[in-house]
């Protein structure tokens, strides 16, 4: 245990000091960040994926073709794993990547994550991959809708239609058989080529094309660190590597509490 203490507080002096000198820091978070926040992850043994749900696969219920004929059993599931997101905080991990971008250290975040913690944490340079539960829109006329209006509906037990025209409302989430907003992909592929280091947290990088964004990092020559409990394909890239994300985020915080301001910022137009 001592050596597992002593082999961590060497590599976090080095992450700090990559932190600091980096000139373009980029985050990539996954389920990870969010199970500290009590929110299930997908791919762990006790994931949402471990059990079917009323008969079906998960990633069959959270498939477009499925809920264009069942939005009925994706509601129900989602009243238990998406539409109470409004009883859960950020996690340390959250407030910690939120500082960074405050202070200047962390110049964007990519997220898989759809639960707005992020935006809970107060960052603002954030890009949701696979969308967000905070919007929805019609199926028919594309009319918007808040999580704040679609979430009471849906813990009703009622499937939401549209005031307008009354098709079924979807939430602008990246479903399976969807493509990626081309626009955000784009982004990532950019500010990932640019960056001296990037940080991903708590993802087994596994679901594609979001899995080979770090990949843009080290072809550039960015440091790569990686902080999650299962082991990834790019671990052996990796500058450095934690398995414990509250360990880290706990050891972290009070020193970017304590971190100056950036006194300018690197323009990376």
């Amino acid at each position: 245990m001592a050596e597992s203490l002593a082999h961590f507080e060497e590599n976090l002096q080095i992450l700090k000091t990559l932190i600091v000198d980096s000139t373009m820091t980029v985050a990539f978070t996954g389920a990870g960040v969010s199970t500290l926040s009590g929110i299930p992850d997908f791919r762990s043994a006790g994931g949402v994926y471990s059990s079917q749900w009323e008969g079906y696969d998960v990633e069959e219920v959270l498939s477009i073709s499925f809920f264009r004929r069942h939005p009925d059993i994706f509601y129900r599931w989602g009243n238990e794993f998406m539409y109470q997101l409004e009883r859960s905080t950020p996690s340390i991990i959250h407030t910690v990547l939120a500082l960074l971008e405050e202070k200047g250290y962390l110049d964007g975040l990519f997220t898989q994550n759809i639960d707005m913690l992020h935006k809970k944490a107060g960052n603002k340079k954030y890009w949701e991959i696979h969308g967000s539960a905070e919007h929805h829109s019609c199926t028919g006329c594309n009319a918007h809708y808040s999580y704040e209006v679609i979430a009471p509906i849906v813990r009703k037990g009622e499937v939401p239609h549209c005031t307008r025209c009354q098709s079924v409302i979807r939430p602008d989430i990246v479903f399976y058989g969807e493509n990626l907003n081309s626009a955000v992909l784009n982004r990532a592929v950019e500010m990932f080529k640019q960056a001296k280091l990037c940080i991903v947290l708590g993802s087994s990088l596994v679901v594609q094309p979001a899995a080979t964004l770090p990949s843009y990092a080290l072809a550039h020559g960015a440091d790569l660190v990686i902080v999650n409990a299962q082991t990834t394909s790019y671990d052996r890239a990796a500058t450095l590597r934690f398995t414990d994300l509250a360990q880290l985020g706990e050891a972290l915080l009070p020193w970017v509490q304590g971190l100056k301001k950036k006194r300018s910022l690197v323009s990376h137009s």
